[in-house]
């Protein structure tokens, strides 16, 4: 049987698990079947590895998204630019082929660990349809491993950012910093934070909601609950809104068909 899971921890519950269910039954996809791994620390990976010998795919969440990338043998151009790896395919790796692309897998094993970023893929492709003229300038709240993603894509795109945290750092700025005119010339504001997911429903990022207007998009990475008080106060402003759902369906769809790809790379 084909295995598929996620690592990450905690993982007390997981969208990816009930998404590729989901997915495999509707589809009707049988001999597969997706699991959590709970990994407290990266050094774990190895032993991971050893005991499900038939895993062909992984999905990567906090905190590992960045330690995974010593244990690639090679990343896609996304995954190094951002520097994070939210999916890997695990490929065997014949002695023929290595000869022959001088691609090797990991010394002394069988197969070769592929990394990539599908959190790219799936935030552009949810976010370019909602872009209008107005949305020429961006704000991301939060400088965690989720804005890694945000910002390459918003590079792509042209669309120049300020990053805001709360502890001075270099090349931020602080949330107590913004002002009226940072607001309303900023009409993109993504928020990478945890802030509001459940059950901290109540929390929102500390930004100066009263100078959201009409043209502002509020984009939230978030997507449990649906609504967060982020994204009702953009509305109660009368701003255009997105959770974080069709970016993880997206990114889950991205990552099946690179687990499936006859490409060496794909």
């Amino acid at each position: 049987m084909k295995t598929y899971g996620i690592i990450g921890y905690p993982l007390s519950h997981s969208f990816s698990q009930q998404f590729f269910t989901d997915k495999f039954a509707h589809d009707k996809i049988d001999g597969v079947r997706y699991d959590v791994h709970p990994l407290q620390s990266i050094d774990d990976f190895d032993a991971l590895l050893d005991k499900h010998p038939n895993l062909c795919g992984l999905n990567v969440t906090i905190p590992h998204k960045v330690d995974v990338i010593k244990y690639m043998d090679w990343m896609s151009v996304e995954a190094k630019e951002i520097g994070a790896v939210n999916c890997i395919r695990i490929s065997a790796e014949s002695p023929v082929t290595a000869a022959l692309t001088g691609e090797v897998g990991i010394e002394g094993k069988n197969f070769m660990l592929e990394g990539f970023n599908t959190d790219a893929y799936g935030f552009e492709t949810s976010l370019k349809p909602l872009l209008k003229p107005a949305h020429n300038k961006a704000l991301i709240l939060g400088d965690g491993g989720a804005a890694k993603a945000v910002k390459f894509v918003l590079r792509k795109l042209d669309i120049p950012f300020i990053t805001v945290v709360r502890k001075p750092t270099p090349g931020c700025t602080l949330y107590q910093d913004l002002t009226a005119e940072i607001i309303e010339s900023h009409k993109l504001i993504i928020n990478t934070t945890p802030l509001g997911t459940s059950p901290d429903v109540d929390v929102c990022p500390p930004i100066p909601y009263e100078f959201i207007g009409q043209e502002h998009l509020l984009y939230d990475l978030i997507y449990n609950p649906p609504t967060t008080l982020f994204l009702k106060k953009g509305i109660d402003q009368g701003a255009a809104i997105k959770n974080g759902y069709e970016m993880l369906v997206l990114q889950a769809e991205k990552s099946w068909e690179i687990w499936n790809s006859k490409a060496l790379h794909p």
